[in-house]
């Protein structure tokens, strides 16, 4: 059989993430304890249901020593049965935006009468095993539903093995750099149409800011490089056995030159890759540059 849990911060997006695994063909199971995971799966397998796919969701309320799931995770992969676990983790202040928007609650400030940074802070270190043990971790801090979609539907235990899930991510400098690329690239040496007047309350997926960006000889020219080096590269984190690759590429503010060379650069690679394409800053305010 074929086991899924998926757990991860709270307003990170396992609801959103469970739709997804339901629409895959899961059977999901909200917080099942981890000692009854071996018994309920021993009774599936002998009853009538067709589903051979079951996706345990589980959270910080439901599991409270994740070192028990750890081991009875360890004991199904010991039977025979896939068993895959995703993590889905998000920015504390996107959490704390969500829970803002919702007006909920985090699950951890009634039962530890905390306030939602330290909630939050306690729940990282509460979940910390279960996420060093997972085998994919996906960060929704500025994935839409779709993306996030893409991304789980990219993790299906039947796709091809060597096949990588990139992540192509436009950000602005000023508003901090991606902490989980794998590669960094900054095109703020290419001409900025923050100084045309016409285009500066404009974005990357305009026509005439993307026709402004591509204008430049040096912008083609650092394409054909970076495409080079990616497809040199991108085979050998396959053949590595790497399954989540994130390309980062940032301007001053995120919102045109990133954007722009981002999005070249994210179609190109979805032509043998399986891809996404993210703009972490584009909606932020331009209100500077240098």
């Amino acid at each position: 059989m074929e086991f899924m849990i998926l757990t991860g911060m709270s307003g990170a997006g396992k609801s959103r993430a469970a739709d997804t695994l339901e629409d895959m063909g899961y059977l999901c199971v909200d917080n099942m304890p981890a000692a009854f995971i071996p018994k309920f799966a021993e009774m599936y397998r002998q009853s009538a249901n067709k589903s051979k796919k079951v996706a345990f969701v589980i959270d910080v309320r439901g599991e409270i020593e994740f070192d028990t799931l750890i081991s009875e995770l360890d004991a199904l992969k010991a039977r025979g049965d896939s068993c895959t676990t995703l993590f889905v983790d998000c920015d504390n202040s996107v959490i704390i935006n969500r829970y803002k928007e919702t007006r909920r609650i985090h699950p951890l400030v009634p039962i530890k009468n905390l306030g939602m940074n330290d909630a939050i802070e306690l729940e990282r270190k509460m979940l910390k095993p279960i996420k060093d043990y997972s085998d994919y971790v996906i960060d929704t801090s500025y994935l839409s539903v779709r993306q996030l979609r893409d991304k789980i539907f990219a993790i299906n235990p039947d796709r091809n093995k060597n096949e990588l899930m990139i992540t192509c991510m436009s950000f602005g400098f000023k508003h901090g750099i991606v902490n989980d690329a794998d590669l960094v690239f900054d095109v703020r040496c290419f001409p900025n149409p923050f100084y045309i007047t016409e285009l500066r309350d404009k974005t990357g997926l305009e026509a005439d800011v993307r026709d402004y960006v591509f204008s430049s000889g040096d912008t083609q020219k650092f394409l054909e490089k970076l495409y080079d080096m990616l497809n040199y590269l991108i085979p050998l984190y396959a053949k590595e056995g790497k399954t989540q690759l994130t390309i980062a590429i940032g301007c001053t503010g995120g919102k045109h030159r990133s954007v722009a060379i981002a999005e070249a650069v994210g179609k190109v690679l979805s032509e043998h890759n399986k891809t996404v394409i993210v703009h972490r800053d584009i909606a932020k305010i331009y209100d500077s540059v240098k």
